[in-house]
Formats: structure tokens, C-alpha cells, sequence
């Protein structure tokens, strides 16, 4: 039986009460998705300062009116105490997706990133604190790693951030470590690797590589590549991240409580490598426009030049397997993003 089958199990006899902030996010609506499909009770807190209505109506189709009435959508900022407080009540489980992204909008506008980041958390944290919540789960970051060069990367070794997006992730973890240490509270924080699937958002100054390559490729434009494409990185299917979270706040081994993990697959894939597999995911699919080869631009400020991590950690202690790996996540990429034109 695998860690999936586990859990699937698990949560089909007990059914708790999970607050996931960011809900209308990408991994946020994802992590909605399965609770629900669970038979779980969520509350969902968003802003949509970056989380999409789209994305929620997406989760209510699949999941059937019957399991979203089991789902609370809450419209709240996690920068104002109040909201947490609201959305906290009675909640087993806090899965904390809600951030500002992006190392370049974080080198932008560091105050706005600052804020959401570091105090939308500590709004977070204090909430749960007060509202007696069994364990919080919180979205790290790999940017913690910094200027780390050792490969693949360990949670216990990291160097100087590079951006202040990095900054704020790992003040994320210092804090969940001292209101451990200060409270009693149980706090997991999951490094996340380059997360991509369906519905992350392919538009905007600050889209991820994958849904804004896909997008262009399927519109016949060319994908810009910054560098000479050979910067490589762990690139991570949601569904792994989401069986990630579910299995860090349901875990019952000692030794996970108050730890941070990588949440990854363990390979590296270049950016030359992707847009050749994205390229031919499409022409597989049908696609018959020309795919231009990409346009090579100068190194982009604050980026690592590799990433890969090593997931021992999380899969001694969670019992982490991740099921799809880079290929498997794209090809289920490429036919939503295809489904969606």
C-alpha cells in the first residue's frame, strides 16, 4: 500500500476540520480539491490578491455540490489578525498556502513582500496559537538555500539568501521554531521545489516558467530563457505537494513535529530539457502551430543557477512518495492548459 492509499484511508475514517489560507491559490485550490474529495470539513481564507474565483469553481465542479457543502469560503486578508481569527475557529489543521511569490517581486517591491510574507504569517501563527489547533503546516520555500552550493540540497545546510523573498520564507521558519519552542505549537514547514500543474496561472509579470511556456508554445510564440538554459531545477507536480501537506499534518512519528522538509522529486531538469519536453508533449498532442525555438535573455537577478533536493528527510518521517515525476506532471499540464484554450 502506498503513503497515498495510507492516508487516503486514514481520512476516510476520521473526518477533521482544515483551514488552508491562499485557497483560491494554485496549490491552495489543489489542497481544497483533496480534502474535500476526502469527506474532510475546510475552511477556506483568501484575498484573491493572486488567488482566481475560476480557480474555486474549477474545485466545486470536480468535487460535486454534495462534498462543497462540506467547504467554508471565508474572503479575509491574513495581514489583518481578525480575519485568522475567524477562520481559525474549531479548526484541527492549519495548511498556510497564503504568500506573495516571486524573487523578482520580491526585489521589486520588498516591503509589500515583507509584509505579506512575514506578517500575514505571524498573523497566522498567533491565531492558531490561540485557537488550539492541533498542528500548523506552512509553505516554505527552497530559496532558503540560498548561495548553498552543494547539491542535492538538505534541510540542514543552508547558506545566505538571495533574494528578499528568500528572506522572508526563512524568517517563516524561525518564527514556527520559536513559537514552538515558546508555546507549545506544532509547526511543519515544507520547502517547496518549483511546484507546477493545472491551474497555476500562465499570465502576469511574475508567472511561473511552466504555465507561461506552455501558453506560449501552444500560441506559436517564442519562450524566453534567461541564461543559457542549462540553470536546472526540481521541478515538483502538485499532487506531490499536496499529498505532502496532508501527510505532514496527519504524521505521528515524534520526529517529524517542529522539522522543515523538502518537497521535491530528487532530479534536476534544465530549462533547455523542459521547453524540449513541453515542445513535444505538444506536437504529441496534436498542436499544429510552429513552435519557434526559444529566445535566450541575460541571468535573471536572485536566481540560484541549480536546485535539486534531497527528499530522505520527508520520506523517512512523512512517509513521502512522490507519485509523478517531471514527466508524468507535464503531460497532465499540457492537456489541462490545451483543455483550457
Amino acid at each position: 500500500m502506498t503513503s497515498q492509499q495510507r492516508l487516503n484511508d486514514e481520512l476516510q475514517q476520521q473526518q477533521y476540520k482544515w483551514l488552508v489560507t491562499g485557497a483560491a491559490g494554485f496549490i491552495g485550490s489543489h489542497l481544497v480539491e483533496e480534502l474535500l474529495k476526502q469527506g474532510q470539513r475546510v475552511v477556506g481564507l483568501d484575498n484573491f490578491s493572486t488567488g482566481r474565483q475560476e480557480n474555486l469553481d474549477d474545485v466545486r465542479r470536480i468535487v460535486g455540490e454534495a462534498r462543497w457543502e462540506l467547504f467554508d469560503f471565508q474572503e479575509g486578508d491574513i495581514c489583518q489578525l481578525e480575519d485568522c481569527q475567524r477562520a481559525v475557529v474549531d479548526a484541527d489543521f492549519v495548511l498556510h498556502q497564503a504568500a506573495l511569490g516571486s524573487v523578482p517581486r520580491s526585489i521589486k517591491d520588498p516591503l509589500l513582500t515583507n509584509h505579506n510574507n512575514i506578517n500575514g504569517f505571524l498573523n497566522v501563527l498567533v491565531a492558531a496559537r490561540d485557537a488550539g489547533v492541533r498542528r500548523v503546516v506552512y509553505a516554505a520555500s527552497s530559496s532558503t538555500y540560498g548561495d548553498h552550493p552543494d547539491l542535492p540540497k538538505q534541510e540542514e545546510r543552508i547558506g545566505k539568501p538571495l533574494s528578499p523573498y528568500a528572506v522572508t520564507k526563512y524568517v517563516n521558519e524561525l518564527y514556527a521554531e520559536v513559537f514552538a519552542r515558546t508555546y507549545g505549537m506544532d509547526c511543519i514547514g515544507l520547502r517547496y521545489f518549483n511546484v507546477f500543474g493545472p491551474r497555476q496561472d500562465p499570465q502576469g509579470a511574475y508567472a511561473a516558467v511552466i504555465p507561461r511556456w506552455i501558453e506560449s508554445q501552444i500560441q506559436g510564440k517564442a519562450c524566453r530563457i534567461n541564461g543559457d538554459g542549462k540553470t536546472s531545477r526540481d521541478f515538483c507536480f502538485v499532487s506531490n505537494a499536496v499529498q505532502a501537506n496532508l501527510l505532514a499534518a496527519t504524521a505521528t512519528d515524534p520526529g517529524a513535529a517542529n522539522q522543515v522538509f523538502n518537497v521535491a522529486v530528487g532530479g534536476r531538469t534544465s530549462l533547455n530539457e523542459l521547453f524540449a519536453l513541453i515542445r513535444d508533449l505538444l506536437i504529441k498532442a496534436g498542436v499544429t502551430v510552429t513552435i519557434p525555438e526559444p529566445e535566450y535573455a541575460d541571468f535573471r537577478e536572485g536566481d540560484v543557477r541549480h536546485s535539486q533536493a534531497d527528499i530522505s528527510k520527508a520520506s523517512r518521517l512523512l512517509a513521502y512518495q512522490p507519485e509523478f515525476d517531471v514527466a508524468k506532471g507535464l503531460e497532465l499540464s499540457t492537456r489541462w492548459y490545451l483543455e483550457q484554450q
